[in-house]
């Protein structure tokens, strides 16, 4: 049985991924592998990197913890392992070398670096190079699958017993727990590809898993998601204010106590207000739910091209530019995922789809 505003928050949160992505490509903070500003002056239009960078993939991780909870009511460890490998795993890493390094080749274009490598590189070395800079958007499904395996591993080990515990969590725990966020923020990321933070990515999903999947705890979410909701809003405009300018991906202001704070509070607000206010399913809602993993995996790639080919041959207004890279985001990630999943083989390796059984 699925649990509708779950599914709601996912398919939400990765059409905010997407109009972000169409934000950074043209964005004036973090202009290194995009393709900068196309604007004069201040670009006000940033201001939605910071509303959104502290909780959405944050948000994302949280809601797969849950996701993952689900899955193991119904499969063997075995099972789960398998289903996890053949959907995350297999497109994330088997998937560079079938299709995602396309996205590459575009990825370096961008950036510049393919005219500088193509004449001096060899094209199996520039090939590699073509695939490992197509991860892109995939970091997020690679992760995902290694907290998955994590699971398996301290659900072995702590044989039920941390699971009696967190069901208990009360409004008072949830809100300490803002001091967890900001600590595992500070640990194990990775230099240079900011994307890859192991431990407050990591704290999110099993916060998923051990607190979230319960209804006891998500009801009490419920319940105060109005004044969760407010202050989620307050942190938001005083982080978006008191950073704006400044690089939001980067230390020390992606790890900052108010960047955590804003991050968890505003995730413990979308749990509980979609619980209270979203938790409903139409044609449209499934539709979008069925549809928002090809999104996530295919919007980038006619995102990047078409902005890298408005802006290289065309003179077209800063707004249309916009406008169209954001219609080519959504349809063309549509029209990959219908054409990707019909065709046997790159389904499995790119989507991760197995062919059905008769």
């Amino acid at each position: 049985m699925r649990i509708k505003y779950l599914d709601n928050i996912r398919w939400m949160t990765v059409v905010l991924v997407v109009i972000y992505h169409v934000i950074y490509m043209f964005n004036s903070v973090v202009t290194a592998g995009v393709i900068g500003p196309i604007t004069q002056g201040t670009q006000y239009q940033d201001i939605l990197q910071y509303v959104l960078y502290p909780w959405f993939m944050a948000l994302l991780f949280m809601v797969s913890g849950v996701s993952a909870r689900c899955a193991l009511q119904k499969q063997t460890d075995k099972e789960f392992l398998r289903s996890r490998t053949t959907k995350l795993l297999v497109p994330s890493t088997i998937g560079l070398f079938v299709f995602q390094w396309i996205q590459g080749w575009v990825n370096m274009s961008v950036s510049g670096g393919f005219a500088q490598m193509q004449d001096s590189v060899p094209k199996p070395i520039l090939y590699l190079i073509m695939c490992a800079s197509g991860t892109g958007v995939l970091w997020y499904i690679q992760l995902l699958w290694f907290f998955s395996l994590l699971l398996l591993l301290v659900r072995k080990l702590e044989k039920g017993k941390l699971d009696e515990i967190c069901k208990k969590t009360n409004m008072v725990a949830l809100l300490v727990m803002t001091l967890f966020a900001w600590g595992f923020a500070q640990i194990l990321n990775t230099p240079v590809i900011v994307v890859y933070r192991f431990g407050i990515y990591g704290f999110y999903f099993f916060v998923g898993y051990f607190v979230m999947a319960h209804e006891e705890v998500t009801d009490k979410l419920e319940k105060h998601a109005v004044w969760l909701t407010v202050a989620a809003v307050l942190l938001g405009v005083a982080y978006t204010y008191l950073s704006f300018g400044e690089k939001y991906p980067e230390v020390p202001n992606v790890n900052s106590p108010l960047a955590c704070a804003y991050g968890w509070i505003a995730s413990l607000a979308i749990m509980g207000g979609m619980k209270r206010w979203g938790d409903f399913s139409n044609t449209f809602t499934d539709w979008m739910a069925r549809k928002s993993f090809g999104l996530y995996v295919f919007h980038y790639l006619p995102l990047s091209a078409v902005a890298l080919l408005l802006t290289r041959t065309t003179t077209l207004p800063p707004v249309i530019i916009y406008l169209l890279t954001g219609i080519a985001a959504f349809l063309g990630a549509y029209l990959l995922f219908e054409i990707i999943s019909r065709i046997p083989f790159f389904r499995w390796a790119v989507l991760g789809i197995k062919k059905k059984k008769e």
